[in-house]
């Protein structure tokens, strides 16, 4: 089960420490900085949409040691009522929307129904949950995947795929993890963001909006897609053993303990060159 302690949002980042506070940086008008009081947390997530006009506001997810999820920022659409879940092992957060992987293999979801992408009651014997803008993710025991929302791009095509341990959904494509460490692709391949077919040794995955970034097991990091911000500069990269990816920026997360990151910088996002201890920990 993937439990992700660095969250790349639209224009935020996030960190979670390993003594169980959490640091943000980056847009945090509508609140979704707001984590200088959270304890205990053993994983976080940020929502994260493709760059436009109308998508500034954000929200950030963070999920406790005791199974329940704490919540700030944007709420228009009720992304952040997760206060009554319980016995949660995993979140994702995307574009007016929040996961929540509960230990018994359910999901439950909060948000934008409009798409179809909460359409998760029915899923079982999940491992992994992932939330592009308008489509979600999830990974099931045994392998397979299963999509639900918008799939104008094909983004949701994954009924063939086996032998998976992770999946990450962006903007309009989506990304699988095998076993074998090799990547497999669907959706709107314009941007190269699907461009991973010659990937090996590939032990952890994230998808950007028009980018994808994968951590492989030598520590290395290999990306694809637009880089027209700098977002895919992660070829010196070293010892990293975790990405994140959101809109037009990129976070890796070093053994150390430190965070480095690629793209574009307004409002800071960014800026996380100070952080340290970043990582599981206790929890």
């Amino acid at each position: 089960m993937t439990v992700s302690v660095l969250a790349a949002g639209r224009r935020h980042s996030v960190g979670r420490r390993a003594d169980g506070t959490v640091v943000a940086v980056g847009h945090g008008v509508a609140g979704e900085c707001r984590v200088e009081g959270w304890a205990d947390v053993v994983a976080v997530a940020a929502g994260n949409v493709h760059t436009a006009p109308n998508t500034g506001r954000s929200h950030t997810v963070g999920l406790l040691a005791d199974g329940a999820v704490l919540a700030t920022g944007w709420n228009g659409d009720g992304q952040c009522d997760v206060s009554g879940w319980r016995d949660v092992m995993a979140v994702a957060a995307g574009w007016r929307r929040t996961l929540g992987l509960r230990a018994d293999g359910t999901v439950v979801a909060a948000g934008r129904t409009a798409e179809g992408a909460c359409d998760v009651q029915a899923w079982r014997e999940m491992v992994s949950v992932s939330c592009g803008d308008w489509h979600s993710i999830g990974v099931q025991a045994d392998g397979r995947a299963l999509a639900v929302g918008s799939d104008r791009r094909g983004q949701c095509a994954v009924d063939g795929w086996r032998d998976l341990v992770d999946a990450a959904a962006g903007y309009l494509h989506t990304v699988g993890l095998r076993a074998d460490g090799r990547v497999v692709a669907t959706g709107e391949r314009r941007t190269g963001a699907c461009d991973v077919d010659g990937w090996r040794d590939v032990v952890g995955l994230a998808a950007g909006s028009r980018h994808t970034v994968a951590v492989t097991g030598s520590g290395r990091v290999v990306a694809a897609g637009d880089s027209s911000l700098g977002q895919c500069d992660v070829g010196g990269w070293r010892d990293v053993v975790a990405v994140s990816a959101g809109s037009t920026h990129t976070l890796g997360l070093r053994a150390d303990g430190t965070v480095l990151a690629a793209g574009d910088d307004a409002d800071r996002r960014c800026d996380v060159g100070s952080w340290t201890g970043i990582g599981p920990g206790r929890g």
